[in-house]
């Protein structure tokens, strides 16, 4: 598998700022290694990181939207029969469907930093047919610390890009609490705006 991820990174590298967003469309290798590997590619100067972040950006997004659109007109059943070659399998969409079902569509932005949900949260949106404009605004903004955070790693490991689980950990845990304290708060923010709406309409 690690052979596989070289060859197919290094053949990305090739088209520069439009095989990192096909990396990331996808979804064959991890988001992170992708990123990772394109800061690799800026610290050898050979993309510029604001190309890179975009283009990452880019990627992920059209890559969420994919799911999404499989979830809006395939449903459940295409995804359970089909997801697993997507390297999603039925129990992340359990979670993400719980979670979904759970904290509402704010849970869209906070779940991409959460491990076993942050790729599979795009299919329940879809099937609960969540606006595309909501959902693509809120998967963006997600988006965007993620690239930031892991092209710039990429730069600063160099050569050693392919040890970035390791070394990405230390702000990964962070970015997993700020993503949980959130999604409390916004849960508490919706329960007391729904309450607010119930009482007003029982005047």
């Amino acid at each position: 598998m690690a052979e596989f991820i070289r060859s197919a990174l290094t053949f990305l590298s090739d088209l520069g700022y439009f095989g990192i967003a096909i990396g990331l469309m996808i979804e064959v290798i991890p988001s992170e290694i992708v990123l990772s590997y394109g800061g690799y590619l800026v610290a050898q100067g050979e993309i510029k990181f604001v190309g890179a972040v975009i283009a990452g950006i880019i990627g992920g997004t059209i890559a969420q939207l994919f799911l999404y659109w499989m979830g809006y007109y395939g449903g459940r059943p295409f995804l359970e029969k089909y997801g697993k070659y997507l390297l999603i399998r039925k129990k992340e969409i359990d979670k993400a469907e719980e979670w979904f079902n759970r904290y509402g569509v704010g849970v869209i932005f906070t779940a991409r930093f959460i491990p076993v949900v942050r790729h599979a949260i795009s299919i329940p949106a879809g099937i609960a047919r969540m606006s595309v404009v909501k959902f693509t605004i809120y998967t963006t903004l997600a988006i965007i610390p993620w690239s930031i955070l892991f092209v710039y790693l990429g730069m600063q490991l160099g050569s050693r890009w392919e040890q970035i689980d390791e070394f990405a950990r230390p702000f990964i845990q962070p970015m997993i609490w700020i993503a949980l304290v959130g999604t409390v708060i916004y849960l508490l923010f919706t329960l007391r705006k729904r309450k607010k709406s119930s009482r007003f309409s029982s005047q």
